[in-house]
């Protein structure tokens, strides 16, 4: 049997960061994947996602070049090329893990492990009639696309998909189904939208991207109804026939036909098949209950990622892998949650980060609200003819510190981080006025909002 300081379930965000982390810092880490080293982030979600949604974007900025001056005939797309690109980053990217982990020599098993338990010396694993033990235990083991059990479902074949099916489709469908507004959702309605499929989205929520400030998600909804989206929100569906979903919406039951469906309505932590039983690992909510240092209950047990069922996001889980290897390696450190940015790879973009108004209410916090059009901004003006934005800034009432951002336009992305150091360090509104920002840029946006009245 094989002795390791450190075994790592899972090659995602949280557990090869980790296993990158820990490997420099001198530990002896085997890593366990039973897929492809990068795991769903960098397979089937953030990274092919994006590159898809470049290409539509790369698309329709050619369509409308005339807009810049820029003029061309029989401007096209090719999808199968769009699709064939996509693998080609993917396959890329993830040898780029490889070589990581080989460079702070991780030893990575390819295989599904197995917890067989826990005992005074630590845990032990076993993969493929070998076993490996070691005093600790990170386990990432991720989170699946849940789907409900709607009438229907089983039967309907491969019309529906999740996002990873939709990810391998060989051919455009002419007109697509999306059940659920969340950010999967949209990020999929987008690209197809771009291409020119119909598309139609079955939201049960009365707004899109649910937890996302309310009056950013209208304003992206009304962009794409514009484009030709057909939304349908406070819209429960109670069955699937076929390529047909049939939803109730106010009390009157209406019928959507498409040639493929979306089921877009959440994920799921992973938290079984692997031995996790064994281990006693008290869960919470569907995910394993962890401390502010990624602890479970179990000495020496932790847990990182979406398998915690908290914040499902790639670079939440990249940063809990880190806190759980500083602290085994002798460094403070605690996750914090109150600077985590989200991001929706729309075109426009949307990126938001603390509290939204929606959320200061429910808290009982007492704010006001800086906001300005992107136009303010003289970069965004010269590279989005005709294109609209907000930037919007939530500030604690009493000491004028930054507690919320959030934006709709390109590229929102890129500047929301400026927004996440302020909330982290309690930047007060007057301290940013201070600050100088680059001249031109979409950036600037942030800090002509906090000094708008």
């Amino acid at each position: 049997m094989e002795l390791f300081d450190l075994i790592i379930i899972g090659g995602g965000p949280a557990g090869y960061v980790a296993a990158e982390r820990a490997g420099a810092k001198g530990l002896k880490v085997v890593l366990f994947e039973k897929k492809s080293l990068g795991g769903v982030c960098l397979n089937e979600g953030c990274i092919p996602t994006k590159t898809l949604l470049y290409s539509a974007k790369t698309y329709e900025n050619a369509l409308h070049g005339n807009l810049y001056g820029v003029f061309g005939d029989n401007i096209r797309y090719d999808f199968s090329a769009m699709m064939s690109r996509k693998n080609k980053v993917v396959r890329k990217l993830v040898a780029g893990v490889k070589g990581k982990m080989k460079q702070n020599n991780v030893t990575v098993v390819a295989g599904e492990a197995f917890i067989k338990g826990r005992g005074g010396d630590g845990v032990e694993v076993e993969c493929a009639g070998n076993s490996y033990k070691a005093a600790n235990l990170l386990i990432c083991t991720g989170s699946e696309a849940f789907i409900p059990p709607i009438p229907g479902v089983r039967e309907s074949g491969d019309i529906l998909l999740t996002s990873r099916e939709i990810l391998e489709l060989k051919e455009q469908p002419e007109s697509l189904i999306v059940i659920g507004g969340g950010v999967i959702g949209m990020e999929f309605a987008s690209f197809f939208n771009s291409l020119g499929s119909k598309v139609t989205i079955v939201e049960m929520l009365p707004e899109i991207l649910g937890g996302l400030d309310l009056e950013i998600s209208g304003l992206l909804r009304s962009h794409y109804t514009k484009k030709g989206v057909d939304f349908n929100l406070n819209a429960k569906v109670v069955k699937i026939d076929g390529n047909r979903v049939v939803f109730e919406k106010y009390g009157k039951t209406e019928t959507v036909e498409g040639d493929k469906i979306l089921m877009s309505v959440g994920r799921r932590p992973v938290t079984a098949g692997f031995g996790l039983e064994n281990l006693g690992v008290e869960l919470f909510k569907g995910g394993i209950r962890v401390d502010e240092k990624m602890r479970t209950n179990v000495p020496g047990v932790f847990a990182a990622g979406d398998v915690t069922g908290f914040s499902l996001l790639a670079h939440t889980a990249s940063r809990e892998g880190e806190v759980v290897v500083n602290n085994l390696t002798g460094k403070k450190d605690m996750m914090r949650y109150n600077a985590i940015p989200g991001v929706v790879y729309t075109n426009p973009e949307v990126a938001g980060v603390g509290e939204t108004e929606e959320s200061a209410k429910a808290k009982g916090i007492r704010y006001k609200v800086l906001k300005l059009p992107m136009a303010y901004a003289g970069r965004f003006v010269a590279e989005n003819e005709g294109g609209s934005g907000l930037c919007k800034v939530i500030v604690g009432e009493k000491y004028g510190e930054v507690i919320g951002v959030h934006m709709i336009g390109n590229p929102s992305s890129e500047i929301i981080y400026g927004a996440c150091i302020a909330i982290e360090q309690e930047m007060t509104v007057e301290q940013l006025q201070e600050v100088i920002f680059p001249h031109p840029t979409v950036s600037e946006i942030f800090k002509e909002a906090v000094n708008c009245k």
